[in-house]
């Protein structure tokens, strides 16, 4: 048995942190990735709404953001998340920065999927009628959702590792736990565990991801 020198309270504290912060970021992420996806995807050149200025401005916007690496977008962003949570620091803090790191990364790979649909499906809705928003309800989500469920899984394991990050600013969780109770005290056999349960958290992400990406595809 492997002696971590720490109380099973905290090792249970900081994965239900973890999971907090990627549940509510994952949900807020992909409620903003999904609607900056359709725009891109609604507005691009040849597309059901094509506008220049609206697609260039997104464009720009989340590629400049997706530039910046998540430690200096945490802290850059500070003010902001003090102005809308009240402090800089802490796990609902951390939640800020990593809707913000999330958001245009989901943004792109939703928008992948979304193109990935045969432009005949959407020729076929417009020939028959269809609203822009029943074109995008009945017609791009159902025929890409396998792909849009890989897209998601995909940006839950990067939300993962954003969130062992995020320990640098003391968010809790587990890269909070290996940051603090592992490296500043060398407990080599903690920051083993960490990796072990991080390597978990990635492989239960990705199965499931899986299992419904393929469910959706049969259907």
């Amino acid at each position: 048995m492997i002696d971590l020198d720490i109380p099973n309270e905290k090792i249970l504290l900081a994965a239900q942190q973890t999971i907090y912060m990627v549940g509510i970021a994952l949900i807020i992420g992909t409620i903003l990735g999904a609607a900056m996806a359709v725009i891109l995807v609604l507005t691009r050149k040849g597309g059901i709404r094509p506008n220049k200025i609206v697609y260039g401005i997104l464009n720009a916007v989340i590629n400049v953001v997706r530039s910046i690496p998540f430690i200096i977008l945490m802290v850059f962003i500070m003010p902001l998340t003090k102005a809308i949570v009240g402090t800089r620091i802490g796990t609902t803090a951390a939640i800020v920065p990593l809707v913000v790191f999330i958001a245009p990364y989901l943004a792109r790979l939703l928008e992948s999927s979304l193109l990935e649909v045969n432009r005949g499906i959407v020729e076929a809705a417009q020939s028959m009628g269809a609203t822009t928003f029943q074109i995008i309800w009945h017609f791009l989500l159902p025929e890409s959702s396998g792909s849009l469920i890989l897209a998601l899984t995909t940006g839950a394991i990067g939300l993962l590792g954003a969130t062992a990050m995020a320990g640098a600013i003391g968010a809790g969780g587990v890269g909070d736990l290996a940051l603090t109770y592992g490296y500043e005290r060398m407990n080599f056999p903690l920051m083993l565990f960490t990796i072990i349960v991080l390597i978990v958290f990635v492989q239960l992400i990705q199965v499931l991801g899986n299992f419904l990406s393929r469910r959706l595809r049969h259907k």
